[in-house]
């Protein structure tokens, strides 16, 4: 998988864990809303330091940003 697209779809699904819309993690971030979405949807090559400010603000490891969900999951 693309790996813009396997970052995006982490995010996506650790921010709605986590109960923010993209508006507020947005406001809380710093992020615009418009980084927000394009991440969501593979169109943003984050760089380390940004999976770093992401995973911060999400309270998760940049590990979680970047797993491939079927490597996450225990057997």
């Amino acid at each position: 998988m693309d790996m813009r697209r396997l970052v995006g779809m982490n995010f996506a699904r650790l921010r709605k864990e986590k109960g923010f819309t993209q508006e507020r993690f947005a406001e809380t971030s710093g992020f615009t809303q418009q980084y927000v979405s394009d991440l969501e949807r593979g169109r943003r090559n984050p760089t380390v330091v940004t999976l770093f400010h992401l995973a911060s603000a999400l309270g998760v490891t940049p590990v979680d940003l970047v797993a491939d969900a079927d490597e996450a999951e225990p057997d």
